[in-house]
């Protein structure tokens, strides 16, 4: 387990695979598709991802792996794409970093989890009348 707790201005290639739970190749290959996506590089020619890279690169992974969209679609929507809140990824663990933290930092109002808790407060109810 990495400890990320220590705030990053920058990212390597291997530190964003784990991240973002994609393979190296895949961000290699993404970058190449969406125009977007162009992390800098460092005098030694490698990649340096910083946050918003990362950012964007969890959205194209959500429309993509989620939203089942092709690349020729996602590369659609990315033409209105505006990053929402920053998120500071140097506080976070790779391990806590699952599919619905993912999708609230895309949701800047939190619709996502409001909608969210509505359904498991419906679902506590039923399961309490199903109860008697």
């Amino acid at each position: 387990m990495k400890d990320f707790s220590i705030k990053k201005l920058y990212y390597s290639i291997s530190e964003v695979s784990k991240i973002t739970n994609l393979e190296q190749y895949v961000l290699r290959y993404w970058e190449s598709e969406f125009d977007e996506l162009k992390p800098a590089k460092n005098r030694a020619g490698n990649r340096i991802y910083t946050n918003k890279d990362i950012q964007l690169i969890l959205f194209i992974k959500k429309l993509l792996r989620d939203e089942r969209y092709t690349i020729e679609g996602a590369k659609q929507v990315l033409k209105t794409y505006t990053p929402g809140q920053e998120h500071d990824f140097g506080k976070e663990e790779e391990e806590e970093m699952d599919h619905s933290q993912t999708a609230l930092i895309f949701e800047p109002e939190g619709k996502l989890r409001s909608d969210l808790l509505s359904v498991k407060q419906f679902l506590e109810d039923l399961r309490e009348r199903i109860r008697g």
